[in-house]
């Protein structure tokens, strides 16, 4: 279909729209990372680790535009165990052992968020000086190049998980195109914001940190065949961040609270 058509359907304009949203929800988890990791880095090497992170996962996820016929051959079926759950009320297995080069991918990144989540989890709770990643001191021991490469394996899950994504809603690749390009321009405009805020926010970090172990349980999950709705992992993700927006606000009015009244104390 040329170009001229395309514009002129209303179809794919809807396809466009709802690809586009896609993709940047999808691109959330993807930046959660990369702000979480470049926090860890010297302050004049954080934005530079962030926009090579987010120009990385456009390079990937282009590339593997270019190749959506091999990427859509990673759904076919390597190996099977032969074990399959009950069938479920949509008529599949719950869960199943056919595991096809997506699957597999997806359980690699899934078990790598969760080391990465539970190693960074432990640093923040754990009382005593780590040496590592980043101690209490604030001392920074993650190398540049350490994180490019972890932003990197990362990008590489989620590139292909959008990149399905896109082949699912629509066989236009111009299409799949424009939507990529605009998720990942939405984050690269929010990469610098929200590592700010959470770097601002030292609770929020936790928060960050435990979205991704349930995006990495969900990505095992799903590479084992069990299909949990993405609706519901963002629906708990807002709550949860609403929740916590209210006690920063709270923390505030309490923080201005006891300033002013500090400030207006009498001199003894």
């Amino acid at each position: 279909m040329s170009i001229i058509a395309l514009l002129s359907d209303p179809a794919v304009w809807a396809a466009l729209a709802t690809l586009i949203v896609l993709e940047v929800v999808l691109g959330i988890d993807n930046l959660i990372f990369i702000s979480i990791l470049s926090n860890k880095l010297p302050e004049h090497q954080q934005a530079k680790a962030r926009r090579l992170g987010i120009g990385l996962a456009l390079g990937l996820r282009l590339v593997l535009l270019s190749m959506i016929a091999w990427i859509a051959g990673l759904t076919q079926t390597v190996f099977d165990l032969g074990l399959t759950g009950p069938i479920g009320d949509h008529g599949v297995p719950s869960y199943e052992t056919a595991f096809s080069w997506r699957d597999l991918i997806l359980i690699a990144g899934g078990i790598f968020l969760l080391w990465k989540a539970t190693k960074e989890i432990h640093h923040s709770v754990d009382p005593e000086e780590s040496g590592e990643q980043l101690d209490k001191k604030g001392r920074v021991a993650l190398s540049f190049g350490s994180a490019i490469v972890q932003i990197l394996a990362l990008d590489m899950v989620f590139s292909i998980d959008s990149i399905l994504t896109a082949i699912g809603m629509t066989d236009h690749l111009p299409v799949m195109v424009v939507a990529v390009i605009f998720a990942v321009g939405v984050m690269m405009f929010a990469a610098t914001p929200l590592a700010s805020f959470i770097a601002r926010n030292p609770t929020v970090v936790m928060l960050a940190l435990g979205f991704l172990l349930m995006i990495g349980a969900v990505l095992i999950a799903d590479g084992f065949g069990v299909h949990v709705p993405k609706g519901y992992i963002y629906t708990a993700m807002a709550f949860s961040a609403g929740v916590e927006t209210l006690n920063i606000f709270a923390r505030r009015r309490r923080e201005k609270r006891a300033a002013a009244g500090g400030s207006t104390a009498p001199d003894h």
